[in-house]
């Protein structure tokens, strides 16, 4: 047990080394904390010169809520609970294997390092995004897991920032699914990680900006904006009412599962679920439910 207690304090402490780093600009490729400032400010400048819905204001409804959830999610959540828990669950994970006499080593499929750096970004980016689609459904599908994810749904003006916007229990979900088939492939570098993240982030954000953008042909691999904002509607017919589009990055899989529901231009629809206005408003009391629900 003390080694555990030796690894959530450690995992502390390096994360609030790595922090310190990131805002004192002591990083270079890996710092998220200027790199997530960076993408929203591009994000936002395009919502503001090629806006979808002209009368939605820059600072829309929650804008400010939602920029705090950006941050709060990106770097205190991970401070507050992702980092110690996931590096915990690992050595856990690690142990019980070796009862039996194994090690993540003996699941690993592929030599990983091998591979080019092109190849490596490539599967690395492919499992996390299958692995968050069927993640995501998920989330939808179970009315446990769905009261976690009303939090993102809350939001009644699509936005950048409403992309980081979620319940501090999601993150949970997400990391304990994707670990596994992630330690069996195995060997990714920092560098590797970090090139898939950040380009993860600005489809993200593309997908929930006031943006007149559903790029072209594009648009049957990569999520956007014209097709995320269909998943965020408030009412869909009783056959869709599990939920649409989940695609996270990309929409491939909703084409290739059948999830896929663009019936029209959802420009003017509106968005948040059925029981919205009795939602929580207040950051902490979203943070409460549905620990707390009544």
């Amino acid at each position: 047990m003390n080694k555990y207690f030796e690894i959530i304090k450690n995992s502390y402490s390096d994360y609030l080394n790595y922090v310190k780093q990131s805002v004192l600009m002591e990083l270079n490729w890996e710092n998220y904390f200027y790199g997530l400032i960076l993408i929203s400010l591009v994000v936002w400048a395009l919502e503001a010169i090629f806006p979808w819905r002209k009368n939605q204001s820059l600072f829309r409804k929650d804008f400010w809520l939602d920029t705090f959830y950006m941050f709060f999610n990106f770097f205190l959540l991970n401070l507050l609970v992702l980092i110690a828990l996931s590096n915990a669950a690992a050595e856990v994970f690690n142990d019980v294997l070796g009862l039996v006499g194994l090690s993540v080593a003996n699941f690993q499929l592929v030599e990983i390092n091998a591979l080019p750096f092109a190849a490596r970004i490539f599967i690395f980016f492919i499992v996390v995004d299958f692995v968050q689609w069927w993640t995501h459904r998920l989330l939808h599908q179970f009315e446990f897991l769905w009261n976690f994810h009303k939090v993102h749904h809350s939001a009644k003006e699509m936005g950048f920032a409403a992309h980081l916007r979620y319940h501090w229990m999601e993150p949970v979900v997400y990391n304990s699914l994707r670990y596994i088939p992630l330690a069996i492939i195995g060997g990714f570098s920092a560098q590797d990680v970090a090139f898939v993240h950040f380009f993860n982030i600005t489809i993200g954000h593309l997908n929930h900006a006031n943006i007149n953008w559903d790029y072209g042909w594009l648009k049957y691999v990569l999520n956007n904006p014209k097709m995320h904002i269909w998943h965020h509607v408030k009412v869909l017919p009783e056959d869709r009412k599990n939920g649409v589009n989940f695609g996270i990055t990309l929409s491939i899989w909703d084409y290739v599962f059948k999830t896929n529901y663009i019936p029209y231009s959802g420009r003017d629809i509106e968005i948040g679920f059925e029981g919205d206005e009795k939602f929580p408003k207040s950051f902490v009391q979203q943070e409460l439910y549905p620990l707390v629900k009544k």
